[in-house]
């Protein structure tokens, strides 16, 4: 992983962008938190970030209290943490230090196509943090190992091949596999269409939340009815697509008062609303809570 600098539409969020040190081209690295901690500076340790990858952390000793979109997760041994892409994390500040995990880190283009694993690759938030059973604990640690030693094998080959490629994206399959039988949004009840007009509506709301919140935007964007995406959305989630729209860009905007100094009327515009007026009544609505006193709440 690197650091890719201030976002433009968040200074204090740092950026990071997946870089794998030992093959570039290879779209996953695992790695032990402590060698990952080691590259930071104690700078960008405490800020909060932003990674445009994935991020399967499981705990092996010590504990700490790691922060993923406002909600701190206590970690200790058997703690498996999911980051997505565009999560605002904290996993490396000071008061991790004790804590020692096994890390997996991949694009989201390097997973084999699994339907199963979709909605857990999904931008939508979802499930982040289990506290594994022995038995759970057992098979995603063993899975990890696996996948870690044939990482190892590929970073001494003079060139990874093809094959060992292949071989890691199938055994990220067997460990994601693994994971979506802890829990996850998606109950496996819908229909394939559904599920690949979810996945299209996903991918539509991660590029469009700050344009429009119309759901029939939505629907007219990915080439289906309003209903049948409600429909979808229902079966994936429980929850109708208004509901997930607001809620996406409800959590945007919670990231940008809480980790960035734009003035709300800035803020409001980046999201689309025409004044910040209605900006302040959509987040009240949706937080119980005004944009000023949820940002004084949060930078204290």
């Amino acid at each position: 992983m690197v650091e890719s600098g201030q976002a433009a539409s968040a200074p204090d969020i740092a950026a990071v962008g997946f870089r794998n040190p030992d093959r570039p081209q290879l779209g996953l690295e695992a790695v032990r938190y402590s060698l990952l901690t080691s590259r930071l500076s104690a700078q960008t340790r405490t800020r909060p970030h932003r990674p445009d990858f994935h991020t399967l952390l499981l705990a092996t000793s010590g504990q700490a209290s790691l922060t993923v979109d406002f909600v701190d997760h206590a970690c200790s041994p058997g703690t498996l943490l999911h980051v997505r892409p565009g999560q605002v994390h904290r996993l490396f500040h000071p008061a991790a230090e004790t804590l020692e995990a096994d890390l997996v880190l991949f694009t989201a283009a390097f997973p084999p196509r699994l339907g199963r694993i979709s909605p857990l690759l999904s931008h939508l938030p979802g499930p982040v943090a289990w506290q594994l059973a022995d038995d759970e604990y057992a098979g995603i640690a063993r899975t990890m190992d696996d996948l870690a030693s044939e990482y190892r094998r590929a970073t001494c080959e003079p060139a990874t091949t093809g094959a060992t490629a292949d071989l890691l994206r199938l055994l990220l399959g067997a460990l994601l596999l693994r994971v979506t039988r802890l829990g996850q949004p998606d109950d496996g009840t819908a229909s394939g269409t559904d599920n690949d007009l979810f996945r299209r509506f996903r991918h539509e709301l991660d590029r469009s939340y700050a344009t429009t919140r119309n759901a029939a935007d939505y629907a007219s964007r990915i080439g289906c009815s309003p209903r049948t995406l409600n429909r979808a959305c229902q079966a994936a989630t429980g929850h109708n697509a208004k509901a997930l729209i607001d809620a996406h860009v409800a959590l945007e905007a919670k990231r940008l008062l809480a980790h960035t100094d734009l003035p709300v009327a800035s803020i409001s515009r980046r999201l689309g609303f025409s004044e910040p007026t209605n900006f302040g009544k959509f987040f009240t609505r949706e937080t119980g809570s005004t944009p000023g006193a949820f940002r004084t709440q949060e930078q204290g």
